[in-house]
């Protein structure tokens, strides 16, 4: 009765049946190797450092994502993160899991990857990241983030969309001064410049 109502169209290509369908999510750009070994960004041949993350201090160890930040990928983070339609993580994390390797979106990702789910980052009001340069954007973050209880010695930190890596980084710093010795990032998707 409900689907006769409020039927459900795909959030990319608007075909009606699930809230993101199949042909979509096989479509979705997936990112594939080489890449640098740091910040993940594809590279024409794999190397340590790439023209992202070189010369950067970094407080993540390495940082992965599954596919590219195209207008599809765009349509189904904001309709996951602004039109609420949380059933949505579930095929991100079908990708993320397809595509990064088993590496230490968060609550169905610790549960597929069978890893402990930890909470301990606190953040504290900031402008939106969106329409800011790097500058901006690292300005606009530092600070935002403070870690509260235990923190494991290992981490990983699961973000939607990795842009130009100032919200990792600073999450990761704020781990890193709680006690964390090594942050590793994980995003379904990621910003190629």
């Amino acid at each position: 009765m409900l689907d006769l109502l409020l039927p459900q169209r795909c959030v990319v290509c608007g075909l009606g049946g699930t809230q993101f369908c199949s042909t979509c999510l096989t479509r979705l750009p997936r990112i594939e190797p080489p890449l640098c070994e740091r910040c993940g960004t594809p590279t024409a041949w794999p190397v340590r450092r790439c023209r992202e993350c070189a010369g950067r201090r970094l407080a993540f160890a390495s940082a992965r994502a599954a596919v590219l930040y195209d207008d599809a990928v765009r349509a189904l983070v904001a309709a996951w993160k602004e039109r609420a339609l949380r059933r949505l993580a579930a095929g991100a994390v079908s990708v993320v899991i397809e595509v990064v390797p088993p590496r230490q979106l968060a609550e169905q990702l610790a549960r597929r990857w069978e890893l402990q789910l930890a909470t301990p980052l606190r953040r504290r009001a900031a402008r939106r990241q969106r329409g800011l340069s790097r500058a901006e954007r690292r300005r606009n973050v530092a600070g935002v983030f403070s870690a509260k209880g235990a923190v494991p010695r290992s981490v990983v930190l699961i973000d939607d969309v990795f842009t130009s890596g100032a919200t990792v980084n600073a999450a990761a710093s704020a781990l890193r001064k709680a006690g964390a010795r090594r942050v590793e990032v994980v995003t379904f998707a990621r910003v190629v410049r």
